[in-house]
């Protein structure tokens, strides 16, 4: 009898030991969403000092124009590294969907691209920081981090994502840029930080796809303008400046001539930005044909072009860095 208990007890202990093992082993499924945990990133950082000093010196340190200086922005770097390394292990995802509400047409809510600004900046620092102390590697992975970083944030957004991502992005570069320069990387860094430049598009993003994004919401626009009790009101509130005389929401002649502008510049940005240049000069000068509406809220497609080229500049100097010895 006492031989049964006891086998009968073992029996127990054996499965409760196996129902809390499978108790602590299972977990929810992890998000694939990296903006879910860029979100937790940005509600954890901490804004830096807002005068004047603090944000240039930020800035200059962050475009690498002037040095690191440990005693002036280590407190800013401290209270902000649970937010920077969240944003790191975020890059590192599959998948960016900023759930933004494009039926909201230029009232949507954009307001979190400040916050991951202020974050890019931040992390290029970060790495910065790391590179003063002689960890290369921690460095390296920081600046490939905000790399990745400046990709998700231009995924699925109009041209404001593309833009800052283009700061994002170019900081970062800069960054390596000069660490390759420096001659502190190893040649296994060389070749982790090769492979990352040469798998980026060359102008960084899709620029046609962002423009793509920019039209929705600007023919929403058009039809909350046409729904207003005073469209020039309306047109006074959006733009911050008073409506042309006479003024009245694009008729829809005004609404195609617009898409099919949209369209020929979506089409020459998917050509290489040297190629694209002159083509888009003739087409900027078609704007000034469109509704005093798409006059003002069409981008400036030599400027895009622009930043383009400014990024394909900056990809090809780093190669050229990583091949130097």
């Amino acid at each position: 009898m006492r031989a049964s208990c006891k086998h009968g007890f073992l029996i127990f202990v054996v499965f409760l030991i196996g129902a809390t093992t499978r108790a602590q082993s299972t977990f929810p499924t992890e998000t694939r969403n990296a903006a879910l945990r860029y979100w937790m990133a940005f509600a954890e950082m901490q804004d830096p000092p807002a005068d004047k000093a603090t944000a240039d010196l930020l800035e200059k340190t962050a475009a690498g124009e002037i040095a690191w200086d440990e005693s002036k922005l280590a407190p800013i770097l401290d209270a902000n590294g649970e937010a920077v390394r969240t944003m790191q292990r975020a890059t590192k995802l599959p998948e960016c969907d900023w759930g933004l509400e494009y039926s909201l047409g230029p009232r949507a809510a954009i307001s979190y691209v400040a916050r991951a600004r202020v974050m890019a900046r931040l992390n290029t620092l970060y790495g910065m920081r790391l590179a003063a102390k002689g960890d290369s590697q921690g460095a390296t992975d920081a600046w490939l981090a905000g790399i990745r970083f400046s990709q998700h944030l231009a995924k699925g957004g109009s041209l404001i994502f593309s833009l800052v991502a283009k700061t994002a992005l170019l900081s970062n570069v800069h960054a390596l840029m000069q660490a390759a320069r420096s001659g502190v990387l190893h040649e296994a860094q060389r070749a982790q930080i090769r492979s990352i430049a040469r798998a980026l598009p060359e102008a960084g993003f899709d620029w046609s796809e962002a423009l793509h994004f920019e039209e929705t919401p600007l023919e929403i626009g058009v039809q909350q303008l046409a729904a207003a009790s005073s469209p020039a009101e309306y047109y006074r509130e959006l733009m911050g400046s008073p409506a042309p005389a006479n003024f009245a929401a694009p008729d829809s002649k005004d609404v195609a001539a617009f898409r099919k502008l949209m369209g020929s510049a979506e089409e020459i940005l998917r050509l290489p930005p040297q190629k694209a240049e002159d083509k888009l000069k003739l087409l900027q000068e078609s704007v000034k044909s469109l509704h005093p509406y798409f006059q003002e809220t069409t981008p400036s497609f030599l400027k895009i072009n622009d930043a383009r080229m400014e990024i394909l500049r900056a990809r090809e100097e780093l190669l050229q860095a990583l091949a130097a010895k």
